[in-house]
């Protein structure tokens, strides 16, 4: 076995699929590390902004909190019912694509792509956070660890679905119990001490009021607390990763998911207020996150602490694995109507869409350096492209029941407009709130990818119609090509292409381009080696046609040739055979000139429908 093997898995055949397929228990660490990881840094991106009010902000962000449960709750059961309606993956493109039209379709798939490559910015980033909270020291390191740890997610990922939710099965299962145990007796101390606990290491200490609250301020912080909401809608588009009962499934893994990151935004919420915890300067010395404070004023600084951050860390960087897990599919689903290149549609050896992981690594990785790895500078573009996606799929949804009609189908449209309106002025307030801070850019990014998919569409949709044909063989016009063979000197690789020219045609053209002031030569090779000898077998003898080239110019005098002998036979098919050395090793392809590989190339460029180049390899 390889190491590259060891790294990602051997190859899995077809036939294998179905053992690839996962239940609820590895469907939380695949699907739900996006949306359970936020309550890391959804509830920190809100008290970021209530800093200016000091200790009097803290009181706001239980209310606040509560408005967003109340916004997931009915974002909730509209995808329980997307994923009735859609059992083979309803992800909001699929959803818009069908019901609302191509337009409304690209619209969600360029918000979807954006909000998946954020996701696994975001999540990554906000893990290193984590991990300088508790070792301040690494802080200048923050990029070198943030690139790493998505370099480490690419290889787990590699390996397929079923192995990744096994090795996310520990860390995830370790946060959810630590985190659980953190708010357990973190409410047990408040509801004990009449609310009024004592904290075992003291928060950073709150400024008394420096501002007023007003109600700009109060929107901006329900926008920055709403990217707590992003990742709820992996499950429905990925239904085909669940074994059967795969709706089922499907919809039991997002109950689990959205319970718990309930449970997640209430609790940290309220202890965050009853033990006076607010958000700290990120780009500061001594920065410490809202977790970090949390399990320190509950569980003190002891292991316990260092294995919850460390639980944290894992959650928070492998919820970029939600990214890995939905980007594929998304991709593969455009690229199935022709919108992104086909190349996204092919599976790999494990049975992964890999070009849509490549692309996927690849822009997070360019985020990561663009923005330096730090979380905050990363929210404010986060929560459009999910918001933007919530929406339209959920009023997607209500055209569908609408269509479909049937038993309970007013009840569900209620169910999807609600959602949709919610989500909608969700958008609007998220789009305003956060534009100034980089909202525009992803407002410039979703035109652009949407501009970019229909000219891919345009371009395939042309070659459909130019190579498309519905009728028999043509059988006229089928004469023998004019066969041209470039011509250095006389070697077996030469020889090669000059025995398979003359069995494609008695009209055959050997071209010497006289670069070196060799024709005499050149000429006396030909008669003693090439035109004696097919003459005394009574075969057509290739015509040799030599170029003068002062100026020691090979190629350009070349395809000048061919070109012309195309003009001057409208009638017929100019095959050009190119004969080539094959050598073992890449690097011996150093030692040898490539005007073979410029030759073809150029004809490719400059060539037309009846030029045909052939390869005649000679192997060393």
């Amino acid at each position: 076995m390889s190491l590259f093997d060891v790294l990602v898995g051997k190859p899995l055949a077809t036939t294998e699929e179905r053992a690839e397929h996962i239940g609820p228990i590895a469907g939380i660490p695949v699907f739900g590390l996006d949306a359970l990881s936020s309550a890391a840094y959804g509830p920190e991106a809100a008290l970021a902004l209530l800093i200016p009010l000091g200790l009097a902000g803290i009181q706001h962000i239980v209310p606040i909190s509560i408005a967003i449960i109340g916004l997931l709750v009915v974002v909730f059961f509209s995808y329980r019912q997307t994923i009735d309606a859609y059992p083979h993956g309803g992800g909001s493109y699929t959803v818009a694509s069908e019901n609302l039209g191509e337009t409304a379709g690209l619209l969600a798939a360029a918000a979807l792509m954006i909000d998946y490559i954020l996701n696994a910015a975001v999540g990554i980033s906000a893990g290193v956070g984590a991990l300088i909270s508790a070792f301040p020291k690494l802080q200048p390191h923050s990029l070198a660890l943030c690139l790493a740890i998505l370099l480490l997610l690419t290889v787990i990922n590699m390996r397929g679905v079923k192995d990744t939710g096994a090795a996310f099965l520990l860390p995830t299962y370790l946060f959810l119990g630590t985190l659980l145990l953190v708010l357990a007796v973190g409410a047990v101390r408040v509801i004990a001490s009449g609310g009024h606990p004592t904290p075992i290491v003291m928060p950073p200490k709150l400024p008394a009021t420096a501002s007023l609250l007003s109600i700009w301020l109060l929107l901006k912080v329900f926008a920055s607390g709403c990217t707590a909401m992003t990742g709820v809608e992996a499950v429905s588009n990925g239904v085909m990763a669940f074994r059967e009962p795969k709706q089922k499934n499907a919809k039991r893994t997002l109950t689990i998911i959205i319970l718990l990151l309930i449970v997640f935004l209430a609790g940290i919420a309220l202890l965050c207020k009853f033990y006076g915890i607010g958000a700290t300067d990120p780009t500061g010395a001594g920065y410490q996150s809202v977790l970090s404070q949390l399990v320190s004023a509950v569980m003190g600084r002891g292991w316990f602490y260092y294995l919850t951050i460390a639980s944290i860390l894992a959650v928070l960087a492998l919820s970029a694995n939600t990214s890995y897990a939905d980007f594929p599919r998304l991709t593969r689903a455009i690229a199935q109507r022709d919108y992104l290149p086909h190349v996204f549609q092919i599976r790999g050896r494990r049975l992964l869409y890999s070009h849509g992981i490549y692309a996927l690594v690849g822009l997070t990785a360019f985020l990561l350096i663009i923005f330096g790895g730090v979380t905050d500078r990363l929210i404010p573009l986060f929560a459009i492209g999910a918001f933007l996606a919530f929406t339209l799929s959920q009023a997607g949804m209500v055209v569908h029941w609408k269509r479909v009609g049937g038993k309970g189908a007013r009840q569900r449209m209620i169910i999807n407009g609600v959602g949709a309106v919610a989500t909608g002025v969700t958008l609007i307030v998220v789009l305003i709130a956060k534009f100034t801070e980089g909202a525009w850019i992803t407002a410039i990014l979703v035109p652009a990818l949407m501009i970019t998919m229909i000219a891919v569409k345009r371009h395939y949709d042309r070659v459909a119609r130019e190579v498309g044909v519905d009728r028999p063989i043509r059988m006229d016009n089928l004469a023998q090509p004019f066969v041209i063979v470039p011509l250095h000197r006389w070697t077996r690789i030469t020889e090669k292409g000059l025995r398979f020219a003359m069995k494609l045609s008695d009209q055959v053209q050997a071209v010497h381009v006289d670069a070196e002031e060799c024709c005499d030569e050149v000429k006396e090779m030909w008669q003693r080696n090439v035109a004696g000898p097919v003459s005394k077998s009574g075969k057509a003898v290739p015509e040799l046609v030599s170029l003068p080239s002062p100026f020691r110019y090979v190629l350009g005098p070349l395809v000048e040739h061919i070109l012309k002998v195309e003009r001057d036979h409208p009638e017929r098919q100019i095959a050009v055979l190119v004969p080539e050395l094959v050598v073992k090793h890449w690097w011996q392809n150093l030692l040898h000139n490539q005007r073979a590989q410029l030759l073809k190339l150029i004809l490719l460029v400059r060539g037309n429908q009846r030029i045909i180049v052939i390869n005649i390899p000679w192997y060393l």
